[in-house]
């Protein structure tokens, strides 16, 4: 029978603690509220003994996140910051007291200089006091991948015993191998279990060496009961395991890893993006399951497979974690097919004898602006003449834009057209792209919403070409449009009306 693997997510306080990622209040309870949608099990939102600020946040977080995500912050085992860890998240419904004391040579040596017997007595004495105060207590061996396996079980079995309900084995510095630490977990869950079977047994993996994903999934097949994750993988140094990656690993292969989770996957892609622009940290394109490119397609042997059958290159469904449909991206390697299938989705229909030669001078542009997109795609068919299809919306397309930019408030004029019917609207906004935006959502009439925009530099040089990604919501509905020119503000015009001509079109 398939257990549950409880997930506990530590991007507001591991995540967190990557350089520049600083959050106020604000933003904490905001970036609190998302995760909680998600329907993760746990939370750790906050170091509450580092700082006022943060004791503060996890106060605040504690008393706004319902029952039916646990709390938890961090403290070292020391009575100070137990203290300070209650105080912060007494008031929530499901309160959890995570302390973390290192176990391994290194750290009792060099970092404590004390006996390992001084040091087992100080995770026990923090323990007896810290579930003398809250129910629900997390004891982490700090560094357990590189310990001495009889040490690290005298440490468990005396702070099991001291009262503490959850194990949590850190792979501290991304030192484990997915196999050795596998053996590990699973020795340690045998042991356990005869111990006290109601103690959970927890990971938590870091990615110095890209394999946290992988060690925790290791761990998840060899009995742990919980995972520690932060959304996007951020955290310190080369990050945390991704919660989406373990998520969706464990979902793929239910049947292997004889457990499930009951995140809300469909909340990934959207919380992803949340945490992203609110850390100011950009994901990387290629980032697993949540990448720009993660469901993006320009090999033409690629786009000719999915056009086929989507499950030739696609293991899940994008809808599966919220994230937009399934992008065909023409470059200079998509075939013919690819070109052809998009130019039908837009609503036109080459004659049979001037595909040739239309299909060439898509190639020729593709060589100059690397990637293709829909305004690029409606100006050549336009341009050759191509009429569209009749049954086949119409879409909407820039004609001219201006812009002011004065010490007061500047202001954009777009004239767009859709059909026979021209638009011409100004909108004053607290910035060029506020402006711009906001004429372009007046002039389509769409209940549109902005959920993110992106720039990014293709090339170097006065010339250099600016690649733009814009997102919005609509009904629910996540649309992604995008465009390449020289001018960034033209390409920001275009990827804005691509996204909601993908509205239409759907």
């Amino acid at each position: 029978m398939s257990r549950k693997i409880y997930v506990f997510d530590t991007t507001l306080r591991d995540g967190e603690q990557v350089p520049g990622a600083k959050l106020n209040l604000a933003e904490k309870l905001e970036v609190a509220e998302q995760i909680a949608k998600m329907k993760v099990d746990m939370m750790e939102v906050g170091f509450p003994s580092s700082s006022q600020g943060d004791f503060e946040a996890v106060r605040a977080i504690s008393r706004k996140i319902g029952k039916d995500v646990w709390i938890a912050a961090l403290g070292r085992a020391v009575q100070a910051d137990i203290d300070c860890i209650y105080e912060s998240i007494r008031a929530a419904e499901n309160p959890l007291i995570h302390i973390v004391l290192g176990s391994s040579d290194v750290h009792v040596a060099k970092k404590f200089r004390k006996t390992p017997e001084q040091v087992i007595q100080m995770g026990v004495g923090a323990v007896k006091y810290a579930s003398s105060l809250l129910p629900q207590v997390q004891y982490s061996l700090e560094d357990a991948s590189r310990s001495e396996f009889e040490y690290l079980w005298q440490t468990i079995e005396a702070v099991v015993k001291a009262g503490a309900t959850i194990i949590n084995v850190p792979d501290t510095v991304g030192f484990a191998i997915p196999e050795q630490f596998g053996k590990l977990i699973y020795r340690i869950n045998d042991r356990l279990k005869n111990l006290d079977p109601k103690v959970m047994l927890s990971v938590h993996c870091h990615n110095d060496t890209g394999l946290a994903t992988a060690n925790t999934l290791a761990a998840v097949k060899n009995g742990a009961d919980k995972v520690e994750c932060t959304i996007n993988g951020i955290g310190e140094r080369a990050g945390n395991t991704a919660l989406e990656e373990v998520v969706m690993g464990i979902q793929l292969h239910e049947a292997y890893y004889s457990g499930h989770t009951t995140v809300d996957t469909r909340k990934i892609y959207e919380t992803s993006r949340m945490v992203s622009a609110t850390m100011g940290l950009d994901l990387q394109v290629n980032k697993a399951i949540t990448g720009e490119n993660a469901f993006a397609h320009s090999s033409g042997i690629h786009q000719d497979g999915l056009l086929k059958s989507k499950d030739v290159y696609e293991i899940m469904d994008p809808e599966t974690i919220g994230a937009p449909a399934m992008e065909i991206v023409l470059t200079a390697r998509s075939g013919r097919h690819a070109f052809i299938h998009v130019t039908q989705r837009l609503g036109f229909d080459i004659p049979a004898e001037s595909v040739a030669e239309i299909y060439q001078q898509f190639l020729t542009m593709a060589d100059d602006n690397k990637e293709i997109y829909d305004n690029d795609v409606l100006t050549l068919l336009k341009n050759s003449g191509v009429p569209s299809c009749g049954d086949s919306p119409e879409l909407w397309q820039l004609l001219d834009y201006e812009l002011n930019v004065t010490s007061g408030l500047p202001a954009a004029t777009v004239k767009l057209a859709r059909g026979e019917q021209v638009v011409v609207i100004s909108h004053s906004g607290s910035g060029v792209i506020d402006a711009l935006y906001g004429a372009i959502m007046e002039a389509v009439g769409a209940p549109i919403e902005l959920i993110d925009y992106r720039i990014n530099s293709l090339s170097r040089g006065k010339g250099s070409l600016g690649k733009v990604t814009a997102q919005i919501r609509c009904d629910g509905q996540l649309f992604a449009g995008k465009a390449i020119e020289q001018d960034v503000m033209r390409a920001s015009a275009l990827a804005l009306i691509n996204a909601v001509n993908k509205i239409l079109l759907k």
